[in-house]
């Protein structure tokens, strides 16, 4: 009898998480790195923030909460949704986890049987399907090329639903090529979902505040109201606040479905993190100029990456939307060798090659479903990212 459950056979390790374990190994060797590999804005957690943490230190609030968030902060979070989306909630359909990676999956593990299947455009975050995996359910992936934006369109979406089809899990701006959806390409997805009454909609909207240019963001709740009682829709407090270490993600959605969430968490985790739902409270209900002042940072940092890129021999960079990726393809390299005697038969290759040659860490887009691209992320100093940038252009010119 195998001692592991045949569940662990599903799924692999984060590739994110171990390119950036693989950095951190290589600079404690004394190596000279620059790891874009991690998603974690790499601004101190705003002030007031800080100090509503202390405060409900200072006050005793260090036991258990309800199981799925304190009254307080999911009355903070109803209003949240109907200031910023025009979305009304009461408090028991809103349920807070520790992180929004814990949202979607109770929600997964509340609601699928073995064969189900999910819909998962790809590029995608790499934990969804390996999510969808573990709860008995199928990942449906459907590539969506640098040529369509990194979008899904309509006519895929339509071709890949099925009698086993459950959900549909959307990211905008997407983790990892930061496309987004504006509202006439959400109408257009949310006018194919209306006609498949049984499909649920995960929206993963984590990087709602970081859009840029003169982008406006929806959410699919929003643009066609009557899916309201057949969508997710998850958020939280770690890119938005630069609160990654809090671990504090939340969802709205039907009662029935938060109530089996919180059932599940009850048996799990238990409740989040008291003194960082106060913090969030403090983060949602208190001054947002934050959000404007690193928008605009991120936005400069992007233009910086993105023409720093397409400058490199071989890489095509597409401007995002959002976020704080770009998801450069590098189809023109494929089968050349690097100066370091590196075949670069694939992204992987790539990735690993400039990392041993030039110590700039990056993940390949194996890893997000879709290649030949790679993923950086530009949530790091201008001064790393132009010394970054110099790296891979000297690399990709020495590829012959």
């Amino acid at each position: 009898m195998a001692f592991l459950s045949d569940r662990m056979a599903r799924i692999k390790p984060s590739p994110t998480i171990a390119m950036t374990t693989r950095a951190a190994e290589l600079r404690a060797e004394g190596r000279d790195i620059i790891s874009l590999s991690a998603g974690e804005p790499d601004f101190d957690t705003p002030a007031n923030i800080r100090e509503a943490a202390k405060s409900a230190i200072d006050a005793g609030q260090t036991r258990y909460t309800a199981v799925d968030g304190t009254a307080s902060l999911k009355q903070a979070i109803c209003a949240k949704f109907q200031r910023e989306n025009g979305l009304d909630y009461d408090p028991a359909q809103i349920t807070v986890g520790t992180g929004g990676k814990q949202i979607l999956f109770n929600a997964l593990m509340a609601t699928l049987d073995e064969g189900d299947e999910v819909i998962i455009p790809a590029p995608y975050w790499v934990s969804y399907p390996d999510m969808v995996l573990l709860a008995g359910g199928t990942p449906v992936i459907v590539e969506c090329s640098l040529e369509q934006g990194f979008r899904l369109t309509p006519e895929a979406l339509e071709a890949a639903i099925t009698p086993r089809t459950k959900w549909l899990i959307l990211n905008s701006p997407s983790n990892p090529s930061g496309a987004a959806y504006d509202r006439d390409q959400m109408k257009a997805l949310t006018d194919i979902l209306m006609r498949h009454p049984d499909i649920w909609i995960l929206s993963d909207d984590i990087y709602e505040h970081l859009v840029f240019d003169d982008f406006r963001f929806v959410t699919p709740a929003q643009v066609e109201p009557a899916l309201k009682d057949r969508v997710l829709t998850m958020n939280g407090v770690s890119k938005a606040y630069a609160m990654t270490g809090w671990r504090i993600g939340y969802g709205a959605a039907p009662t029935p479905l938060i109530k089996a969430m919180a059932k599940l968490q009850s048996q799990s985790t238990s409740n989040p993190c008291s003194i960082s739902q106060y913090a969030a409270e403090a983060a949602l209900t208190g001054p947002q100029d934050y959000i404007h002042d690193s928008r605009a940072v991120f936005q400069r940092r992007r233009d910086l990456v993105v023409a720093g890129l397409n400058d490199c021999r071989g890489i095509d960079c597409p401007t995002p939307q959002g976020a704080f990726y770009v998801y450069p393809s590098i189809k023109d390299l494929i089968g050349k060798t690097s100066a370091g005697g590196t075949t670069i038969t694939d992204d992987e290759a790539f990735a690993n090659a400039l990392l041993t040659e030039t110590g700039v860490a990056v993940v390949f887009g194996a890893a997000f479903g879709l290649s030949p691209h790679f993923r950086i992320s530009y949530a790091t100093s201008d001064a790393q990212l132009s010394d970054a940038i110099a790296r891979i252009q000297s690399f990709c010119k020495g590829c012959s």
